[in-house]
């Protein structure tokens, strides 16, 4: 007699924020697979189980949370059976109070536990209780992942965790924790597998990645730029990129591995977050616009056509029109490519949200018209001044605009719509740029060079 095979569950992620978090909920996807057969699913209809991936860097996270999760509430009411779980920096920050605001949901874990999803599942089944586990077991975490599965040419890697510089505006020392970094071998293990995967290009994560500050396996610690030039020597990867820096661990090493590290994208992010000493010692930044103006000169002279991105945080309590002046004259001075901009808002427990805030709220809407008016301007002229030029590209998938035609990501991260054939999908191929199709996509020739 035959039996019908049972369906594997299906698990809902939503993450919210950063690549930090899309690389976490990979991982979630990834243990659960291994741990409980499950399947990820991007519809929430017909999940098993929902995972609310959170991130408390903008303002009002703790409602937007509260917000979806009474939308999955009702899902719930029908449906009993639903698992919820909430993970990220926001059940790290609320940690028991989750329970008490939504006691329907079943379990809450932080970043560096989610490693334990699974038996937090298991033990809710038995217990019928809720489950919270928003402790900081540092880097354990990786030592309980399976190895990641990835579908395409691309690829996250996250090299180490948490933040100690404690800047008064950020919550992520005290979501994240401090400063924790993988080993060496480790590290460079897991970007081996993704290459013998198929993967081109890999993105190092962290809250403060070059910090990185990861153990040789005699004990030595690896710098940041000697990571980089390990990883450049892994077979297959072509193409390296990194997020998030910081100004202060941005040394003469680093810079130097420009010069001699063709993998290196010529395309960098360097949060600044304001164009003045004032605001940057009140935000604990403890470097000067002259520090970060000297990284970045020493950067362009050794990568001419490097481009940069940074952060701002406009409305910084105490932010006079002379500091947002100093702002604009740094923005149109580095010349920058694209930025993540925002007013300012109170993150809870942070010290800058105990300052004085005397600046009307229009006043900073302004402020922030401004910026980003600025910033589109200096993006489509970096994008018009590509024209003629020939570009190398990873390239992604076929083109839905253009039939007959593939979209490659330049170095510099604009997409390029370009005339081949679909066999050229996750190899690299120079053409050269024909036209401007928007503020970040142009057309581009027929390869005039394509990978073997």
């Amino acid at each position: 007699m035959s039996t019908t095979p049972t369906q594997p569950k299906k698990v809902y992620i939503e993450t919210q924020g950063c690549q930090m978090n899309e690389y976490d909920s990979s991982r979630m996807a990834d243990l659960l697979g291994s741990s409980h057969g499950m399947v990820r699913t991007h519809t929430p209809d017909d999940a098993d189980v929902l995972l609310l991936n959170t991130c408390s860097i903008r303002e009002k996270a703790q409602e937007k949370v509260f917000s979806e999760l009474g939308r999955w509430r009702q899902m719930k009411e029908k449906r009993p059976e639903l698992v919820i779980g909430v993970g990220g920096c926001v059940a790290s920050q609320e940690g028991d109070n989750i329970q008490k605001r939504a006691p329907f949901v079943d379990v809450v874990f932080g970043p560096q536990t989610l490693h334990r999803l699974p038996k937090m599942l298991d033990a809710r089944d038995s217990r019928k209780i809720t489950l919270v586990d928003v402790s900081f077991p540092e880097i354990e975490k990786f030592d309980f992942l399976p190895e990641p599965k990835v579908e395409g040419h691309k690829a996250f890697v996250s090299i180490m965790e948490g933040c100690s510089k404690y800047c008064t505006f950020c919550v992520v020392p005290y979501t994240r924790g401090e400063e924790v970094s993988r080993p060496f071998d480790d590290v460079i293990a897991e970007v081996a597998h993704l290459a013998a995967q198929g993967v081109r290009e890999v993105t190092l994560l962290g809250q403060n990645v070059n910090g990185y500050r990861g153990a040789f396996h005699d004990g030595e610690i690896c710098s940041f730029a000697e990571l980089l030039r390990h990883v450049a020597e892994v077979p297959g990867i072509g193409r390296i990129r990194y997020t998030t820096s910081h100004p202060l661990e941005f040394g003469d090493d680093l810079i130097a591995a420009y010069a001699d590290i063709p993998q290196l994208v010529s395309h960098v992010h360097l949060p600044v977050q304001s164009g003045s000493d004032n605001v940057l010692a009140a935000m604990k930044r403890n470097h000067t616009v002259a520090d970060y103006r000297q990284r970045i000169q020493k950067l362009m002279a050794v990568r001419p056509d490097m481009h940069i991105s940074s952060d701002f945080i406009i409305g910084f309590p105490g932010e006079t029109d002379a500091d947002f002046e100093a702002t604009m004259n740094l923005i149109a001075e580095i010349g920058y490519d694209h930025s993540y901009s925002f007013i300012y808002s109170k993150r809870p427990g942070t010290p800058a949200a105990e300052l004085p805030d005397p600046t009307p709220e229009a006043d900073k809407k302004q402020r922030l018209h401004i910026l980003k008016e600025r910033i589109r301007q200096q993006t489509q002229r970096k994008t018009e001044a590509m024209l003629g030029k020939r570009e190398r590209l990873l390239v992604e998938r076929e083109s839905d605009r253009y039939p007959g035609h593939l979209i490659g990501i330049a170095g510099n991260t604009r997409w390029v719509h370009f005339p081949g054939d679909a066999g050229l999908i996750g190899k690299f191929v120079d053409v050269d740029i024909l036209e401007v199709a928007s503020i970040n996509s142009l057309l581009g020739s027929a390869p005039v060079i394509m990978e073997a």
